[in-house]
């Protein structure tokens, strides 16, 4: 009897390899288009005369940020009785970052997350609810720094950044609005997700129940959301401000102002899947927002290259997080469950 292969998994393949040339094209194009613009010996007298103790404080602030969002993730895991230690949650958030930063994806660090809360959780669907809820916080927290930073720089600066105040304010106002209802409503967000039973109804129930279920002890909750809100607002403007000491090391005069929208915007930017890892649009961002401060490209570039260095070489300590712990999560607080 022979046996017909089907051909989903080749046309998958092909799908993928596709995209990725895409992704690949659309960075390697764009930073090919900065560089013919630069003066590379120029760039690199920016990037060689940093100093040492302004970056050295850049990477303690990188690392500030790691506790903060380390705590913050673990308000939301105790809002569903799931108890981690705090040097067990930021050990995962070392390694994620590891992980976003040395795969071609910016996704592979929230995998480790669930997967590292998983077994604490009793549930990888409520794991992935508290990471998923956690990345939302974290979102409208970002917007809130930009829209700070932008109401700022219309008051004190000439300069106007490439997004008004007014718009930055009415997409955090639009943000909260959509959210809220999952918090408010956790049963109507099962009904509207239910269609989705046609895939697989008992399969599709288990995980619905468990959304909203979490949902639900979100929403009796509040101060820990609110906490986790204040949170993720300190843990943008630490990350504004570990740009900034970049860009006094490099000798760049950018207002503060103006990099608390810079640097949120181009996070934003970032998550279009259309580049690997953001390289090339990040670049190309920072040298149009540049631009309007009528600062050189090669100045945007240097704050570019070397904060993706620090970063990548603070990284590596998720690398050793990773080789050396003994166990990828803390003893369960509940049964584990594959779902």
């Amino acid at each position: 009897m022979t046996h017909s292969v089907s051909p989903a998994p080749a046309r998958h393949s092909g799908r993928t390899a596709i995209f990725w040339i895409i992704k690949i094209g659309v960075s390697s194009g764009l930073l090919y288009w900065l560089f013919r613009q630069v003066d590379v010996h120029r760039l690199w007298q920016v990037a060689r005369t940093a100093s040492l103790p302004w970056l050295a404080l850049s990477l303690v602030l990188f690392l500030v940020m790691i506790l903060v969002s380390a705590w913050r993730w673990g308000l939301l895991l105790g809002a569903q009785d799931v108890r981690m230690s705090f040097g067990a949650l930021t050990a995962s958030w070392l390694v994620a970052t590891f992980f976003n930063n040395f795969l071609p994806s910016n996704i592979g660090g929230d995998v480790i997350r669930i997967r590292d809360t998983a077994r604490a959780a009793g549930s990888k669907t409520l794991a992935a609810t508290v990471v998923l809820l956690d990345r939302g916080i974290g979102l409208l927290g970002l917007i809130f720094v930009a829209a700070t930073g932008a109401t700022l720089a219309a008051r004190n600066s000439e300069a106007i950044g490439p997004v008004g105040p007014g718009l930055l304010w009415a997409a955090l106002a639009a943000g909260i609005a959509l959210a809220a209802p999952a918090v408010i409503a956790p049963q109507a967000i099962g009904r509207l997700l239910r269609p989705l039973r046609a895939l697989h109804q008992e399969w599709v129930d288990e995980r619905l129940e468990r959304l909203t279920s979490a949902l639900a002890r979100f929403r009796a909750a509040p101060r820990a959301l609110v906490n986790c809100f204040i949170g993720a607002i300190a843990v943008q403007g630490i990350l504004v401000l570990f740009y900034a000491a970049i860009a006094r090391a490099l000798h760049i005069p950018i207002p503060l102002a103006h990099m608390a929208i810079l640097i949120p915007l181009s996070f934003i930017v970032q998550m279009l899947p259309v580049s690997v890892n953001g390289w090339g649009l990040r670049e190309s961002t920072y040298g149009l927002y540049f631009q309007r401060l009528h600062l050189p490209l090669e100045s945007a570039l240097a704050l570019s290259f070397v904060s993706a260095a620090l970063i990548m070489l603070f990284s590596v300590s998720g690398a050793v997080a990773y080789l050396t712990r003994r166990s990828h999560a803390a003893p369960a607080s509940r049964p584990a469950s594959a779902t």
